[in-house]
């Protein structure tokens, strides 16, 4: 089974469980490595209520170091962080990437401005958008994550359509554009099987989009996105199915922010 490396813990406040348990449920699955990437901080602070503060990356370290002990060595056990792709954002991310030794940090887009739109507190301004343009604003802000070259690991490509507000229309004019920047930064992108249990009904990304992803040389990795134990490598052979249908026939594998690859079988 692929590395699950899209992983979260309780720091984040809206994930549950304890490391053991999420490395009980790896091991049960057959993952070849696990990887955690909770929500990093972000300043200035107070920013949400959906991440850790930047005094609680010390516990984010001992939880990581707790997960290893329960791992004992039959594992890998990946330390990173999904950090926001926020206006302005670049050096704070880089203040953090000089923080740890990670072995890669994912790339995400959830704020459009003020508005973190996959947040089901604010699902009521979506009747008030004009979905066109929230779609085009999003993939101008992911190609902008892209063309930073900042992240290993690009997060839920299409979060956008997580509500199943989806524009008219062949929507490729959104996605050439976008795959173009991934494959000129040399990131990898995420099949993020959460999707599948959200209002969408489908893993983010969608399968044209893996599809023309594939084609271009972008790297993948799949991940459940986990906020608890029994979510570790949710759907996984689903999603293998799924890639392969896409074309791809390896996954990437991270260690100290440097790849390799692994077969999807």
């Amino acid at each position: 089974m692929p590395a699950d490396y899209h992983t979260h813990t309780p720091l984040c406040r809206h994930a549950e469980g304890e490391p053991e348990d999420y490395i009980d449920a790896a091991l049960a699955a057959g993952v070849t490595e696990y990887g955690i990437s909770d929500h990093a901080p972000q300043i200035p602070e107070p920013f949400d209520d959906w991440r850790m503060a930047v005094d609680e990356l010390p516990d984010y370290f001992q939880w990581i170091e707790r997960a290893r002990k329960q791992a004992a060595g039959k594992i890998p056990i990946r330390c990173g962080l999904e950090c926001d792709w926020l206006t302005g954002c670049e050096p704070w991310i880089a203040d953090l990437a000089a923080r740890h030794d990670w072995d890669y940090l994912i790339g995400s887009v959830h704020y459009l401005g003020d508005w973190d739109f996959d947040n089901p507190k604010w699902l009521g301004r979506w009747a008030e958008c004009d979905v066109d343009a929230v779609w085009t604003h999003y993939w101008e802000t992911y190609a902008k994550m892209a063309d930073s070259g900042l992240f290993d690991i690009l997060g839920h490509p299409d979060l956008v359509k997580k509500f199943s507000h989806v524009p008219a229309g062949d929507l490729d004019r959104f996605y050439e554009p976008v795959i173009d920047a991934i494959a000129a930064s040399g990131s990898v992108i995420e099949l993020n099987t959460a999707g599948w249990h959200k209002p969408c009904g489908e893993a983010y990304p969608t399968p044209r989009f893996l599809e023309l992803a594939c084609s271009a040389g972008i790297g993948l990795v799949i991940s459940s996105d986990s906020h608890a134990p029994n979510e570790v490598a949710r759907d996984f052979p689903k999603a293998i199915a799924l890639a392969k249908a896409a074309g791809y026939r390896e996954t990437i594998l991270f260690e100290r922010r440097q790849r390799r690859t692994e077969a999807l079988v």
